[in-house]
């Protein structure tokens, strides 16, 4: 029997003559659906015949319309694919290789996507692809989505059509022609083929123009030396895995020297294989990565630095130019040509002095060493800017003789030692225009600030290297209103067609037979290297100038830094959190002063109560210019040198919290990275962000195990004499740590068990892996007040340990020497002064992260089983049971745990990417963002683990060896990270687990790891 009753939502139903209940009952839908969006032109199509499609359009319009009036309140219009595109499964990522160059960086990328969302980079892996991608190239996929970038071009500050602009230069260039005045490219080195031939196409219609390239950090020196010796302006490679001895003067080939990249051959030959490796010699005056890595680190000023390389070229050649060296490094410099005679073919030479008698004098130790690792078959083209020609450019701008200017990939205001002068100089061209991502220093002073799109919106081909061809492809269409500045030369040029078309058609010329989809496909083309053809110079001439450098006071070096770079990602949240290598500081460039310097002009770094690092500011004059800039007292620090990063110092299209530093290019003084500059302190106290207090590692020799090469070669299979087990206490006997279990061990044998290894001879400490797992785990960045209040959430960080004696080795003596509590040899004030460094001391750079520890103490101290192991080895963390005590934070030995403070997403305190919807499309739909009150950790990338997994079952085949990757794992180039299955027989991570140079951190607490280390071996 049915009923009659009446239900109701609210008393005012009751109500029969409400009009307010009239009102809702004909209010269907919170607000009106879109359906012009959905289907274009909704009234004309309704009063059209009807097709089949058009029907099932409207079959999917009213599903989406009944789901969208379910919302109550705010609607979040959510329009799905009523044509779903086939490259497109919604969960399932898509992977398109492309190539990445700004001008500074470069790299052969597989870029991910998802749902045509670019979220993450990863390094090409194809043959032919060279070149991979360090911390800031991992980082750019941020820079996308950028919130600053210049959505729409202007002309005059107002924004402006493109129709507007090209008419604009368009009568620009006519009217240069009309009177004869000239007309300048100005462009970063381009490196692409067909660019090159367009500006060739439009220096040929435009007699009266020219093309300027124009480096913000030059390679000048280095290439007038090889068009002196080779008549080619380029620079020559180097494959350091075919090194025997390397010896760098002033060159760190680790980190951006030449354009980096030379990690991965360096790292093959550091590895010890049958009792070899190769030996690396540093002479130096800014601790840098090259150094941090050598077998033998000698720190010296520039002035000597010149006089040992022709020390070098004496002792290889036969020369006899006289040099001026003290009686210590002279010792120093002889030793190392002795090794390098010894090693013949197998040593190579490399400097980072810019000038061009120290480079030719590279060039000619390498011609007579006949050098295997001096790679004159692949010169690099990625580097072509020239001091002399920019020099005549700002001459003429100055002079009022440029009529029509036209700049693409520079930023001359910012990155020119007198970028004041430019912006007043730039005025005087009838016609200025900058194509740019953002409305920059440069941008912001142009006539017209015309809107160009990232690299990853944008087609183009690239030939880094001679005899190489690659492809830059789109993964997203473009976000704003950008046009790119090929596609606006091929307008001026009259030329039709899109520049996509452009490419298409000249590729033919490079990918050697290849069709253009595969090209497009792989990424790259393989084709036969173009050798350099060898050449001569006045080589001896070049030698006595370079004899005749004297020192001048104190000298200022300049360097790119890790994060940083030349500063084009200087709005990027994730470069500015990430600590430097070195310094461990971040959010900030600084003054590097040695311990002897600092003391005599009184500067200093303190830890602070609340574990927070502080720093003296310095007063620094170079010239006419003055800064005021804080001090780092760095260890390794040449006595008589300072350092200063460059990149920094932004304040023009710049979130205000990234607006941080000095800009050094101030001091970047005729292109020249080596100013005389005096230093004399305020008084004043900087707060630095720091996320490593402690210096050294005061012989605790059990974190970071070293030997040397001799001992490994000679004791190889007694391994407990150089990578002994720690000893424990059982029923009062000794017994190793390995031997004795708290906990009742699991059967791990079935399934997969996951297992990471971290080679310390490997690591270099570039950082790829830290922005890596920032961009595959959404870790949030919290800003230089957390940093500083040590709560950075770093999932990975590379630790750096200093030695307090001149090695780790001297370190470990004098602690074993300790007798009693006080005395000369007490160890109460002798830990004390273990904390301080060495004036050089040894570095090691240990990757650290959560452990998974197969006993692992956080699981059995939370309260709710928040934290929990899988028969796989992976710690997991069920964030939506966590209560936030920090009990497991407090019993974990490795310190990895990371604990949310605040909600660091849709929060104006942090307004970093998560905070617009803009930045939030770099997130990563697979790993879920974490709110306030929880801990976070190292997950072992468990989201692609487990896809690898349902990979290999949907094909219905078993996984393949070494098929497992984390973020670290596949972002690291040097071998340092391998990840795999050690229940697989045939993974690399089996072998290297029972490798006699393995152990795990912290053996003696008993938690078993599932992270090895590799016992780190020195050649010395």
């Amino acid at each position: 029997m049915s009923s009659n009753k009446k239900y109701w939502k609210s008393v005012e139903e009751l109500n029969e003559n409400s009009s307010i209940v009239e009102t809702l009952k004909n209010n269907e839908f919170v607000e009106e659906i879109p359906t012009d969006e959905f289907l274009g032109d909704a009234a004309s199509l309704s009063s059209s015949s009807t097709t089949r499609r058009d029907f099932l359009k409207y079959v999917g319009f009213s599903t989406a319309a009944a789901t969208l009036a379910a919302c109550e309140g705010p609607v979040h219009k959510s329009i799905p694919y009523v044509v779903q595109p086939e490259e497109i499964i919604p969960g399932i990522a898509d992977y398109y290789a492309t190539t990445m160059f700004d001008g500074f960086d470069f790299a052969n990328l597989l870029v991910k996507t998802r749902e045509g969302r670019p979220i993450k980079i990863d390094n090409n892996t194809i043959a032919g692809a060279k070149f991979t991608a360090n911390a800031r190239v991992h980082a750019s996929v941020l820079s996308l989505y950028d919130s600053k970038r210049l959505k729409k071009s202007k002309i005059s500050g107002k924004e402006a059509e493109w129709a507007d602009v090209e008419k604009a230069i368009k009568t620009s260039l006519a009217e240069a022609k009309t009177s004869g005045k000239q007309v300048v490219l100005l462009t970063n080195t381009l490196a692409s083929p067909s660019t090159e031939k367009l500006i060739a196409d439009f220096l040929a219609k435009n007699p009266n123009s020219k093309h300027i390239i124009y480096d913000a950090v030059s390679e000048s020196a280095a290439l007038d030396a090889a068009e002196a010796v080779y008549g080619e302006r380029v620079l020559v490679d180097y494959d350091f895995s075919k090194a025997d001895v390397i010896v760098s003067v002033g060159a760190d080939f680790l980190g951006d020297w030449q354009g980096g990249g030379y990690d991965s051959g360096y790292a093959k030959g550091r590895i010890p294989q049958n009792g070899r490796m190769s030996k690396h010699i540093q002479f130096e005056s800014n601790m840098t990565l090259s150094g941090a890595a050598a077998d033998k680190r000698v720190a010296m000023t520039v002035a000597n630095q010149k006089q040992a390389l022709v020390k070098l070229y004496n002792a290889i050649t036969g020369s006899s130019v006289g040099t001026s060296l003290s009686k210590d490094l002279d010792a120093e410099v002889t030793k190392a040509a002795q090794q390098l005679l010894s090693a013949k073919g197998k040593g190579v030479v490399v400097s980072g002095i810019q000038d061009k008698n120290a480079q030719l004098l590279v060039i000619a130790i390498n011609q007579v060493l006949t050098s295997q690792a001096f790679n004159a078959s692949s010169a690099r083209l990625i580097r072509k800017g020239s001091n002399q020609q920019m020099t005549q450019f700002m001459a003429d701008l100055k002079a009022g003789n440029v009529h029509t200017l036209i700049m693409s990939g520079v930023n001359p205001v910012y990155t020119l030692a007198d970028g004041a002068s430019f912006a007043k100089d730039v005025k005087k061209a009838k016609l200025s225009v900058a194509f740019s991502l953002r409305e920059d220093e440069t941008a912001s002073v142009t006539t017209i600030a015309a809107a160009a799109p990232h690299y990853l919106e944008s087609w183009n081909d690239h030939s880094l290297t001679k005899g190489s061809y690659s492809l830059t492809q789109p993964t997203i269409r473009p976000l704003f209103n950008t046009k790119q500045f090929q596609d606006v030369l091929l307008l001026l040029n009259g030329t039709p067609g899109s520049y996509y078309d452009y490419i298409k058609a000249n590729s033919a010329s490079y990918t050697a037979g290849a069709t253009w989809n595969k090209v497009l496909h792989d990424g790259v083309a393989a084709s036969a290297e173009a050798t350099l053809v060898g050449g001569t110079a006045d080589y001896a001439a070049a030698a006595s100038a370079l004899a005749q450098s004297k020192p001048a006071g104190l000298e200022l070096v300049l360097y790119t830094k890790t994060g940083m770079g030349d500063g084009q990602q200087a709005n990027n949240p994730w470069l500015q959190e990430f600590p430097d290598p070195i310094t461990r500081v971040s959010w900030d460039n600084y003054l590097t002063v040695s311990q002897a310097d600092a003391k005599e002009l009184k500067l200093m770094n303190e830890i602070v109560a609340n574990g927070g690092l502080n720093g003296s500011y310095a007063e620094v004059t170079v010239g006419n210019v003055k800064m005021t800039i804080p001090v780092i007292v760095q260890p390794g620090q040449a006595k008589g040198t300072v350092g200063l990063a460059l990149g920094y110092g932004r304040k023009a299209a710049m979130q205000e919290e990234m607006q941080v530093g000095v800009n050094a290019y101030a001091f970047y003084t005729n292109f020249n990275n080596v100013q005389s500059v005096t230093v004399k302190s305020t008084g004043d106290v900087h707060e630095f962000a720091c996320v490593q207090s402690q210096k050294t590692l005061m012989g605790r020799g059990d974190i970071v195990k070293e030997t040397t090469l001799e001992v490994f070669r000679a004791k190889y299979d007694t391994p407990q004499e150089w990578n002994p087990v720690p000893m424990v206490s059982l029923d009062h006997k000794e017994v190793p740590a390995t031997s004795v279990d708290l906990w009742e061990s699991f059967d791990r044998s079935v399934g997969h068990h996951f297992n990471l290894s971290i080679d310390l001879n490997a690591c270099t400490g570039c950082g790829a892996c830290v922005i890596a797992c920032h961009a595959e785990n959404n870790v949030p960045v919290v800003g230089k007040d957390e940093v500083r209040r040590s709560r950075d959430m770093h999932w990975l960080r590379i630790d750096r340990y200093y030695s307090s004696e001149d090695t780790f080795a001297g370190d470990n003596k004098r602690k074993d020497e300790f007798d009693g509590l006080t005395g000369e040899k007490g160890s109460l004030s002798g830990f004390g002064e273990m904390e301080l460094p060495a004036d050089n001391p040894q570095v090691v750079f240990q990757p650290v992260m959560c452990q998974h520890c197969n006993h692992a103490p956080c699981e059995t101290v939370c309260p709710v089983a928040a934290t929990s192991h899988s028969r796989q080895g992976q710690n997991h963390m069920a964030y939506n049971r966590c209560v936030g005590t920090r009990y497991c934070a407090n019993n974990c030995p490795y310190k990895v745990r990371r604990f949310n403070w605040f909600l660091y997403a849709n929060n104006d305190e942090f307004n970093y990417h998560f905070n617009d919807d803009l930045g939030r499309m770099v997130v990563n739909p697979d790993v879920n963002v974490r709110s306030r009150g929880v801990m976070e950790k190292c997950s072992m990338c468990i989201q692609m683990t487990q896809k690898t997994i349902l990979d290999a079952k949907r094909d219905g085949r078993e996984v393949r060896a070494d098929e497992f990757q984390t973020a670290c794992s596949n972002a690291c180039t040097t071998g340092a990270m391998m990840f795999g299955d050690v229940n697989n027989p045939e993974s690399e991570i089996t072998r290297l687990a029972a490798d006699k140079r393995s152990y795990h951190l912290l053996e003696s607490v008993g938690t078993k790891p599932n992270v090895v280390y590799q016992v780190k071996v020195r050649n010395i």
